[in-house]
């Protein structure tokens, strides 16, 4: 580019630090700002790491992906009574949300991600973007990247009406040691993705590195997510924690109430195949996620941009968030390498692909997830539950 602009990513996650990787290699000028005053951290977080989740990492910070993810060779579904209904021969590669960020933080200079910095105005006067943190200081920038997640306040400045939208259930969510399950759920578990369609929802389990690391068979976390379904009118208990707060989204580990949990652990022991409710019952500090929609009419906005779940959060049924989070960030480089550093016209470009992208991902979550939890339920072996960003499997 004959001359880059200065850029600044708000939101130090995943998305966020993509972009600002792959836009300082672009020979941009590049600072992220994190409203957190701690390095951010997921507990319990399993993703299935998608080919753009994994580029960075992978091609241009030179992490072996052994080193931060686990492989299954096999999907399976089983029935209630713990045999296998339905299997076919597939790899997948896991990582967890903790794993991907650490390749993230590293790859990217300590100086330049700055913690504690919440962003509280922004003003685009043509030319330049003015952006104020609430310590008072302001900096101003070619480009402003709104990676702030499914709550943007950035979103909520640009578009007050693009809210997110409850799909109508939760999911419970948490891990457990591999070398703690017993040996029956260890054998039907350690080498698959692992379904079982129950009446309303569905569940999922797969193994995940540990939190410091590992990702040997045996010493690994088993990873579990439990789709159930909450009346609109009950969600705001489900996600109200233990010290009586209500939570937007998430119940985090060790605050979902206490007789959540045991209700749980008794529809697990009475729904679940024994292996998997074995594990299920087995997690130490289950949490609550309500599963949410959005979508937005726009992504550009003169010189800013919504990044990832600021602007399109797709349910989880494709396995997508990260990786369409981390492609709209090398997308963004691409446009602007393209059209030598001028923004408005990357801006353009980039906002027609990445649109259609978000919408396309979005229509095919809705309906794997409206088919599984109120519709006739997951088909074994259909083509269209493999996970993918552009299509099933891509």
């Amino acid at each position: 580019m004959e001359r880059a602009p200065d850029v600044a990513v708000v939101g130090g996650s995943i998305g966020g630090l993509t972009a600002a990787c792959v836009l300082r290699d672009a020979g941009c000028d590049v600072d992220v700002f994190e409203r957190s005053g701690s390095v951010l951290t997921a507990r319990g977080a399993g993703i299935a790491a998608l080919e753009q989740t994994l580029r960075y990492p992978v091609e241009r910070a030179g992490v072996p992906v052994e080193e931060f993810c686990s492989t299954t060779e096999w999907i399976r579904f089983l029935r209630s009574d713990g045999s296998v209904q339905h299997e076919r021969q597939h790899r997948y590669v896991f990582s967890s949300w903790n794993a991907v960020y650490r390749t993230l933080v590293d790859s990217f200079p300590a100086p330049r991600y700055h913690l504690g910095r919440e962003m509280v105005a922004f003003q685009d006067d043509g030319e330049r973007v003015h952006v104020t943190f609430a310590d008072g200081r302001v900096r101003t920038v070619d480009l402003l990247v709104c990676a702030d997640g499914i709550s943007s306040s950035s979103r909520r400045r640009l578009m007050p009406r693009a809210t997110p939208s409850y799909a109508g259930y939760v999911a419970w969510r948490g891990v457990l040691p591999e070398a703690d399950l017993g040996a029956e759920a260890f054998d039907r578990l350690h080498d698959a993705l692992t379904y079982q369609q129950l009446p309303a929802g569905h569940i999922l389990v797969y193994p995940i590195p540990a939190a410091d690391g590992p990702v040997g068979v045996g010493r690994r976390l088993m990873n579990m997510v439990w789709y159930c379904n909450v009346p609109d009118d009950e969600l705001a208990g489900v996600l109200t924690d233990r010290h009586g707060e209500r939570r937007p989204v998430s119940v985090p580990p060790g605050l979902v109430r206490d007789e959540l949990v045991e209700r749980m652990r008794s529809d697990a022991r009475e729904l679940l195949a024994p292996p998997i409710a074995d594990f299920v019952t087995s997690v130490r500090d289950p949490f609550i996620q309500a599963v949410f929609d959005l979508d937005v009419p726009r992504m550009a906005f003169g010189r800013v941009c919504l990044l990832g779940d600021a602007a399109f959060a797709a349910r989880p049924h494709a396995a997508a968030g990260t990786a369409k989070a981390a492609e709209d960030g090398w997308v963004l480089a691409e446009e602007l390498v393209k059209h030598d550093g001028d923004v408005p016209a990357a801006l353009g470009s980039w906002e027609h692909r990445q649109l259609r992208l978000g919408t396309d991902l979005l229509a095919r979550t809705r309906a794997i997830g409206n088919t599984s939890q109120f519709g006739g339920g997951l088909t074994p072996g259909d083509p269209r539950l493999i996970f993918g960003l552009y299509e099933p499997g891509r």
